[in-house]
Formats: structure tokens, C-alpha cells, sequence
């Protein structure tokens, strides 16, 4: 499946609306589960497409290319973004979520914490033999909804249809375009001693989520996934510093990964203070209860920031301004001492080195 995209993104739809089916849609697809026919290149391939994804993305065309235009890149400096992801989240409906809804702001966030704003996705679909069409068409209109909301475009795509066992559900991968301004050049070489660290929200939810989800830990929890697109913050964050250093959004190997990768990148040191970290007393509990640490959870919704000391209050306020910063914090401060590392001043007075991920908290989680 490829298609071609418009200049300009469609309204966005209710969720609801990507249920219903047209004429067409309702004659050619009475399958209720994947078999390996609908990965056959022929009749049955073609009456997926045509019922579960064509309804939901809206192609503009079936060429197989999509075939690119806007008026950003038009604007003199401006360079392209490009990302690339896969997703193998388990379970494939979560609290908050779902592997599409995922995979968009996933995507989204790559191209976003480089101050690129995002414009076009692919999405490919392994698919195994078996699965429910509706839990497809759940997942597929989950990323329709999602990316209309944040005016991307789905412009291209791939099915692949593989045996019962191979896939556990559905897999999906993604690339994702976007256009950074001629002015703008985030990074870590940019960081500085002094700089500000932010996040912009609570820290933990997806990876809790997960765990309590999969149910093998008899866990229960209200917790939603904090899964979300973040062009809006990254938007609001430069609005309010324009001399924003960088950016990194905590996925897999939660915050901590991400700023030692940071650290490392800007060969300067980092202090976290314990007491200033966002966190739900849901995602402590839970992490007291199996012997994790927060700050290795994955996040799906969060990023740290790093700012100039003077702009930190500024960015903070403009942040609160938007649903997806409300929960923003200043959580520490880049030092010249201990380059590459990251440490925590912790509750207790004293400080402890926070590490780079050894090994796997949670597999499957994104």
C-alpha cells in the first residue's frame, strides 16, 4: 500500500467514524480473523487494504510511492528530518494506548525533539496469522485519529501477512519526514554548565502500565500510559527559548538512559535531585514492590529538556500551558565536574552515580 500525500491534512475524524465501513468495505471483507491469503498479493490482500486501512488513511492515491510536498521546504535553510522505528509492544492494547496510537507519537516525538515539525509517516504492518480484523481495525483507526490530530499524514504503508506464532499479533514499523526551521539546531554539542534539566511530566507511567497490563504480576492500577504526540511542548518550549540546547525524548531505558546518552554526547557532567523528580505515588509503589528503579521505566509521553539557567522559569511556565507539559519540573542542573556521568543528589543528603540501562527491566514494552 502506497499513497500520495495532500499539502494540507484532512479534519480529523471522531474515533468512531474509522468503524464505519462504506458499501464497498462491507462486501469484499467478511473474513473476521488474518489468514495467509490476505498476504498473497492477490484478491484477498487487496479486500484488506481496501476495508480495514484505505477507510482510515484516506489515501489520495494507490501508486507506490508517496510523492511529497509543502511549502516548508520551500523556506531557504530548511532541512528535512528523517526517523525510522519499530514497535512490538505487548500487550497491543494497553490503558491509554495501543501499538498505533504508539507508533505515531513514537514517530512523531523522534522528529520532534529535533525541532523538526512532523509532516509525513510510513507504516508497515507484520501481521500474524489469526489476528482479529477488528483488533486491526481498532489499531489501525487508533493511528488515524492520532496522527490527524497532530496534522500528519499517513502516506505510505506495507502489509505482510506471516505464520501463526511468528508475530505475536501485529508489529509495526514506521519513518517519519518532518522540516526543521533554518535557524534551529538542537543537540547535545550545544549543552552547557549551568543548563537547566526539565521534564515535562511525571516519569514511569507507560512502562507501570505495561507491567500491571500483562497481568502476570497480579498488579492493579488506575494508571494510563502517558502516550502522546509532543510537538506542542517541544513548540511551546522554543517559543519560550529560542536558545533551547536539546532535546531526548525517554523512551526505552526511561530517563536515565537518556541522559547519560546526553552526558556522553556533551561530555560534560550531570546532578539530578531526587526530591524534584515527577513521580505518581502509583509508579513508586510499584517500583518498591518489584525492586525497580523509576528512572529506568519506559515513557511514551515524556522528554528532558536543556535550557539556559535564566530561561528555565520561562520554559516551565509556556510548558504548564499545554495538556502535555502540565506536569513540568526543573529536575537538575549540568555541571563541569564528572563528565559523561549523571548523579543524584538523593533524599538522604548523600549522592549516587545513575547508570546507563544494564540489561532489560521490562522487554516488550514499546
Amino acid at each position: 500500500m502506497a499513497v500520495c500525500a495532500a499539502t494540507m491534512p484532512r479534519p480529523p475524524k471522531a474515533f468512531h467514524e474509522y468503524f464505519l465501513q462504506d458499501e464497498k468495505a462491507d462486501i469484499v471483507l467478511r473474513d473476521t480473523h488474518i489468514t495467509m491469503a490476505h498476504g498473497s498479493g492477490g484478491r484477498a490482500m487487496r479486500d484488506l487494504i481496501d476495508a480495514v486501512f484505505v477507510p482510515a488513511f484516506q489515501p489520495d492515491s494507490m501508486e507506490d510511492q508517496a510523492r511529497l510536498m509543502d511549502s516548508a521546504l520551500q523556506e531557504a535553510g530548511a532541512r528535512l528530518a528523517f526517523t525510522t522505528d519499530g514497535f512490538v509492544v505487548s500487550p497491543l492494547e494497553f490503558p491509554g494506548g495501543d501499538i498505533g496510537k504508539l507508533a505515531v507519537c513514537g514517530t512523531i516525538n523522534d522528529l520532534a525533539v529535533g525541532g523538526a515539525r512532523p509532516l509525513w509517516l510510513s507504516a508497515g504492518f507484520i501481521i500474524e496469522e489469526g489476528t482479529e480484523i477488528a483488533l486491526l481495525r481498532r489499531i489501525v483507526a487508533s493511528m488515524a485519529q492520532e496522527a490527524q490530530a497532530a496534522g500528519v499524514r499517513i502516506v505510505t504503508g506495507d502489509t505482510k501477512i506471516v505464520e501463526r506464532g511468528a508475530a505475536d499479533g501485529v508489529f509495526v514499523t514506521t519513518a517519519g519526514i518532518g522540516v526543521i526551521p533554518a535557524a534551529l539546531d538542537l543537540g547535545a554539542h550545544h549543552i552547557r554548565a549551568g543548563d537547566a534539566i526539565i521534564v515535562n511530566g511525571p516519569l514511569g507511567d507507560h512502562g507501570a502500565v505495561i507491567m500491571a497490563a500483562r497481568g502476570e504480576m497480579a498488579l492493579e492500577t488506575e494508571l494510563l500510559s502517558d502516550c502522546a504526540a509532543l510537538h506542542l511542548v517541544m513548540a511551546s518550549a522554543l517559543q519560550a527559548a529560542p536558545d533551547l540546547r536539546a532535546a531526548r525524548d525517554c523512551t526505552r531505558g526511561g530517563l536515565a538512559t537518556a541522559l547519560n546518552e546526553l552526558a556522553d554526547g556533551a561530555r560534560l557532567g550531570m546532578v539530578l535531585d531526587e526530591s524534584a523528580l515527577p513521580l505518581r505515588d502509583e509508579v513508586r509503589g510499584l517500583c518498591e514492590i518489584l525492586g525497580l528503579d523509576p528512572l529506568y521505566l519506559a515513557n511514551e509521553g515524556r522528554l528532558v529538556l536543556f535550557v539556559p539557567a535564566a530561561r528555565a522559569d520561562g520554559v516551565l511556565h509556556a510548558l504548564r500551558g499545554v495538556p502535555q507539559g502540565a506536569g513540568a519540573a526543573r529536575i537538575g542542573t549540568v555541571v563541569d565536574d564528572h563528565p559523561g556521568q549523571v548523579r543524584m543528589k538523593t533524599a538522604f543528603g548523600g549522592f549516587r552515580i545513575v547508570d546507563m540501562l544494564a540489561g532489560d527491566q521490562l522487554p516488550r514494552i514499546c
